[in-house]
């Protein structure tokens, strides 16, 4: 008869772009710690060196139904839904050999909440499953809230100033025009994303990258709306060191860095998906150098392009990499702030270093996320509109010389040290962590 306690296999099964797969290692890193054998399926496309980055780690291949190459032709809604309509057989395949492999050890599969169809696979096998939220508790919330409105009437609705201004009941200052919707596509496919990402099935549990000290009214307006526990254990990042990256990192940037003087240093980076114009990218060029601060600046080849004469010029006030080691630049003291487009992984690390923000977001949970940054968390300012010269160089010299900025960067070394307390011993993203653990030790017990 089988020993339940040798059954302590967890598979990962993250959506398969980087600000996704980063915080599932991070995770699959917090519970190896805690002596659960690690498996990441991943589709082709994805290849993380398991001998690098996460010794002891085994990677299976989900074969892929979809390229990733069709995430940008296809928009992230429709990209989702044929993921999902065409993986689940391959997927099912891939854990039966598994199980073949290995014997009945695994524990519980963990699932992007936009991979749900890893549900019906753990389900049929009965394998305990559990959710993995890779964004805010408060896009999480958006969800659930997007997920009952009607497409047609809310667009109607949204016309009248009123609503826009609305506060949504319980979760103040959230307001209905805040709802993260922009930059989706059609209203009405992506709401029924929304269902389908918050339709938890027969999942046991979910688990966020976030902490209470930044979402408290979310992360309690979640554990009342949904009927399983919520684990609100982040940021995963301080505690792991799996701050791996799918594109090559240029290091010299750090011997830059180190050469500059204190706060000095503004670093720009806009994820790893966004694209900019050119006109937006001389325009910001433009404000950097006008601005007369030194800065560090991401621009990837493909996505942002820069004519070569203006390159020259902007150069001598800062550097300009492909990609960048971004935990190592932030914690840097040279830097001062941060111009981001605010995706979640960015958002945290920047708040974890006490790195005050220039938030210019592209989408709508981006969005949202910059709301929190400036209006809620006040640690950084928001660029709204046309990107034009004078305004990138007034938004520089708020958050780098003058006395707002300084009033930012003591509040983000507020959370800072919260958000350091709450993943020590004691704290309350350390106890849901251990929390998490014995739940999963049980379930499988009970299997």
């Amino acid at each position: 008869m089988e020993k339940k306690a040798e059954k302590k296999r967890i598979v990962l099964v993250p959506f398969p772009l980087q600000g996704h797969i980063t915080p599932m290692m991070q995770l699959g890193q917090a519970l190896n710690l805690k002596g659960f054998s690690i498996t990441v399926a991943l589709g082709d496309s994805n290849r993380v060196s398991s001998t690098q980055h996460f010794p002891g780690f085994q990677f299976v291949t989900i074969p892929e139904t979809i390229p990733l190459s069709q995430h940008e032709a296809l928009g992230v809604v429709e990209f989702v839904v044929t993921l999902n309509k065409t993986s689940e057989t391959s997927f099912k395949d891939c854990i039966a050999h598994l199980l073949l492999q290995h014997g009945n050890d695994i524990a519980c599969i963990i699932y992007d909440e936009l991979m749900y169809f890893s549900e019906a696979t753990a389900k049929d096998l009965r394998i305990p499953r559990v959710i993995f939220t890779t964004g805010s508790a408060t896009n999480h919330v958006c969800s659930c809230i997007l997920s009952k409105l009607n497409a047609e009437k809310f667009l109607i609705d949204m016309e009248d100033p009123e609503v826009q201004n609305k506060v949504v009941e319980n979760l103040h200052p959230l307001k209905y025009k805040d709802l993260p919707t922009s930059g989706m596509g059609p209203l009405e496919r992506f709401l029924e994303i929304c269902a389908e990402v918050v339709n938890k099935r027969t999942a046991s549990a979910v688990i966020i990258n976030t902490s209470s000290c930044l979402e408290s009214s979310s992360l309690s307006w979640l554990k009342q709306e949904l009927s399983i526990p919520v684990y609100p254990l982040g940021p995963l990042h301080i505690t792991t060191s799996a701050n791996f990256s799918l594109l090559e990192e240029d290091r010299n940037c750090i011997e830059w860095l180190n050469k500059q003087k204190p706060r000095s240093v503004i670093y720009i980076s806009v994820g790893s998906i966004a694209h900019m114009e050119t006109k937006e990218v001389l325009e910001m060029a433009w404000g950097l150098y006008n601005s007369n601060q030194r800065f560090l600046w991401v621009i990837r080849p493909g996505t942002e392009s820069m004519p070569v004469e203006v390159s020259k010029i902007v150069s001598e006030r800062g550097c300009i990499v492909k990609w960048a080691p971004q935990n190592e630049v932030l914690v840097h003291p040279a830097v001062g702030g941060f111009w981001s487009h605010c995706g979640w992984n960015s958002t945290l690390e920047s708040i974890v270093e006490g790195v005050p923000m220039i938030c210019r977001p592209f989408n709508g949970e981006q969005k949202l996320n910059a709301m929190y940054i400036e209006s809620v968390w006040r640690v950084g300012v928001l660029l709204q509109g046309e990107v034009e010269r004078g305004g990138v160089e007034r938004a520089v010299k708020r958050l780098i010389v003058d006395d707002e900025g300084v009033g930012m960067r003591e509040r983000a070394l507020v959370l800072k040290e919260k958000l350091n307390a709450s993943v020590r011993s004691g704290g309350s993203s350390y106890n849901a962590l251990d929390e998490l653990v014995h739940y999963l030790e049980a379930e499988y017990r009970n299997t």
